[in-house]
């Protein structure tokens, strides 16, 4: 098992079936490990490991941005946005640890669980639908900071919608990964335009940057269910 981080997954062979595109280089032959180029775009935060047929990615689950949820006298503190309600708890570093499929494959659909149900680009967890006892998010959206998290009781903290951090900038691009192994993009299509054809997960089949020959993937929607409606494929395990 060979631990790799955004700076070196460049180094490994590609080794997947057709249509999971991955990075590869010539002078590393003792690499034998392969990804796909998807895991290249996380952030530093987060290090990928290859065991076998799973991908781990391991990360302390905090964001890399500002929010009340650090608490006064944090250098990234920032007060509250107007009209937020702000819930009683603190980011707590965590860790965040996920294990997914290297080759993720379609299977019967299954619901997505409380907790995290996958991974953003900078390790932040990411979160189904639901609040707590599966209620609709009506309330507590209202406790989202800026960047549409916040943490939980324990001090994960997370995001159950768009985390515009990462999408301001690329409204289509890769968000994460759901532990299904899946990859998650944006509000948009890579090319631009609005999504079309999701199925009841939020998601459907078709070339990305990431993948070339085409792969399933999901994307997030303004309305419920925001990321995903289901898992397409088995999914894997996460605990913190």
């Amino acid at each position: 098992m060979r631990i790799l981080t955004g700076a070196t997954i460049g180094a490994v062979l590609c080794a997947l079936p057709a249509g999971l595109a991955c990075s590869s280089s010539p002078t590393s032959p003792s690499s034998t490990m392969s990804l796909p180029l998807m895991y290249q775009q996380f952030k530093s935060a987060v290090t990928v490991t290859v065991s076998g047929a799973s991908v781990i990615l391991t990360s302390k689950g905090v964001p890399d941005h500002t929010s009340p949820y650090w608490g006064v006298g944090n250098a990234l503190y920032e007060a509250p946005q107007e009209g937020m309600q702000v819930n009683p708890n603190l980011i707590v570093s965590q860790n965040f640890v996920l294990r997914v499929p290297l080759s993720p494959a379609a299977a019967t659909p299954s619901d997505t669980p409380l907790g995290a149900i996958g991974m953003a680009l900078n390790g932040v967890a990411l979160f189904n639908q639901y609040a707590a006892g599966r209620q609709p998010l009506t309330f507590e959206i209202l406790s989202f900071d800026r960047y549409n998290g916040h943490p939980q009781q324990t001090g994960v903290y997370h995001y159950h919608l768009n985390p515009v951090s990462i999408t301001s900038g690329n409204p289509g691009g890769l968000v994460g990964v759901l532990l299904d192994g899946f990859p998650v993009y944006g509000l948009q299509e890579t090319t631009g335009g609005t999504p079309t054809g999701l199925d009841a997960c939020n998601g459907h089949t078709h070339a990305t940057p990431e993948f070339p020959q085409g792969i399933y993937h999901y994307h997030l929607t303004a309305t419920v269910p925001y990321i995903a409606g289901c898992f397409k494929g088995a999914p894997g395990t996460a605990s913190q």
